[in-house]
């Protein structure tokens, strides 16, 4: 059977890719060309699980601004990625239904999918058809909640014979493919409902179904407050890899109950060292004042809505007295993680949430001078998993290890950036890095872009698009290498 780990050693042009054609020569630089140009990766117009006709507008329209042949193709490629292979909708009892495949494995994250559909929020004032696709993951992210708001990933209609991960020492369940607690599971699909209101003002997924999943969610976060005792979740895994498993039965390394919520797992499916994830804790703020809002204004629950900013005041006032700690040359910066013990593990991990990606989250300003400490902190060699070698430079983590830069991190590293010079580098860095496939991947070696790992990864590849996207909405297109 095939492991998710076994996906992430894979290298090379993969299931993305179209076939080469006799008529195809490769450039000086690897690159597929025809005619003189590059030829698109996508699949054909009819194998393509979606089509919206604001995406290929957008496309067209930002391509056609692109002086580089080989970004234009590289967003082309990307931009589209998750409509032409991961999404599966349809039409439940009445009602959107979308499963959202991360790419190259055949379940749905809940982190993975609301990133994956996030940049086409904007695209779905003018397109009735993705307005319903989307709204289709917020009611399939519901409805997985509502299974088990413990897991981190599923199966679009359970698993004959349970998944591949059945035999974790966990309350496992036939609809899920993984069991791993992370807040950010939590939080990602509150971001995309809440934004995708204020876009299309859509109220009708915040229905009842919706109402008792964020009842769960508030319900999850008190129990890993920990205040209470150790909760209902544990966790173990037979495996040689250790970051798979949880010390002390499945329940992690003590936490003193001080207010923050424990994550057992990164957004990386790694399990954390000190239970309280920083980044995660802060999206969770962001989240719970986002469910407040939409319980007071769209779901009139006014009493919800005082328990969700009562619980996200609680954990604000917990970063703030734990999270936030001096470190010798940086002074004031959120630490990666603690334990409410006093210590504290300065880092940062390419997978969002992280540090450096917090203001693109919305959960702090990117000038508030305790962030920019910790910029600095993180994008430094003072960052254990910060790599610099002759390819690029970048974080990457424990997941796959020393020397790989993640290209997410790169995107990141743009999108909260104030300054020209620095995102005009990282544009360089995402051209060149992509081992001539014209796509993202999950990591590339940092002084061998060929030497990468996952060829399908359409999270990444629709934010490489967003981060073009974004640029043009800010005239700053320029930036990109001509």
């Amino acid at each position: 059977m095939t492991t998710r780990r076994d996906f992430l050693k894979k290298g090379g042009i993969g299931l993305a890719a179209l076939a080469v054609q006799p008529s195809m020569v490769f450039s000086s630089t690897g690159a597929i060309r025809q005619n003189g140009g590059f030829v698109s990766k996508r699949p054909a117009a009819k194998s393509r699980h979606f089509t919206s006709q604001s995406v290929e507008k957008a496309i067209q329209r930002v391509s056609s601004k692109i002086k580089d042949p080989k970004l234009k193709w590289m967003f082309g490629n990307c931009f589209p990625n998750t409509l032409d292979t991961t999404v599966n909708y349809s039409v439940k009892n009445g009602k959107p239904d979308t499963f959202v495949i991360t790419g190259d494995i055949e379940a749905m994250w809940l982190r993975d999918s609301s990133a994956q559909v996030w940049p086409y929020v904007p695209l779905t004032k003018d397109d009735a058809p993705l307005k319903r696709l989307i709204a289709g993951v917020i009611r399939r992210q519901t409805q997985c909640i509502l299974i088990d708001p413990y897991a981190n990933a599923f199966y679009a209609d359970g698993k004959a014979g349970g998944g591949e991960w059945m035999s974790d020492k966990t309350d496992m369940k036939p609809e899920l493919h993984e069991r791993k607690w992370e807040i950010d599971s939590l939080c990602y699909p509150i971001r995309l409902a809440y934004h995708y209101w204020k876009t299309t003002g859509d109220t009708s997924v915040f229905d009842a179904d919706w109402k008792r999943a964020m009842a769960l969610v508030v319900k999850t976060f008190k129990e890993q407050q920990r205040k209470d005792g150790l909760g209902p979740y544990s966790f173990l895994r037979v495996t040689d890899r250790a970051l798979d498993t949880v010390p002390n039965d499945g329940y992690g390394h003590p936490v003193n109950p001080v207010g923050l919520i424990v994550s057992t797992f990164r957004p990386s499916d790694d399990a954390s060292t000190f239970g309280f994830l920083v980044p995660s804790n802060l999206f969770a703020v962001t989240s719970l004042r986002e469910v407040a809002e939409l319980s007071e204004k769209v779901t009139q629950d006014k009493s919800f809505s005082l328990v969700c900013t009562a619980l996200a005041d609680e954990v604000q006032q917990a970063i703030e007295t734990y999270a936030i700690t001096t470190h010798p040359k940086y002074g004031r910066v959120y630490a990666f993680e603690v334990d409410g013990f006093g210590n504290t593990y300065f880092m940062d991990d390419a997978n969002v949430p992280s540090l450096l990606a917090l203001p693109y989250l919305g959960a702090v300003d990117k000038n508030d001078e305790v962030y920019q400490n910790t910029r600095r902190l993180v994008l430094s060699e003072d960052n254990p998993y910060f790599f610099k070698g002759t390819a690029g430079e970048g974080i990457g983590g424990p997941h796959i290890g020393y020397d790989m830069i993640w290209p997410m991190s790169i995107i990141m590293r743009a999108m909260t950036s104030s300054d020209d010079k620095e995102i005009a580098h990282c544009l360089q860095m995402l051209r060149d890095t992509d081992g001539d496939t014209g796509f993202m991947h999950e990591s590339f070696h940092k002084d061998n872009p060929k030497k990468f790992t996952r060829t399908w990864f359409a999270w990444v590849n629709t934010l490489f698009g967003e981060l073009i996207l974004k640029l043009d909405n800010e005239n700053k297109l320029h930036l990109l290498p001509a």
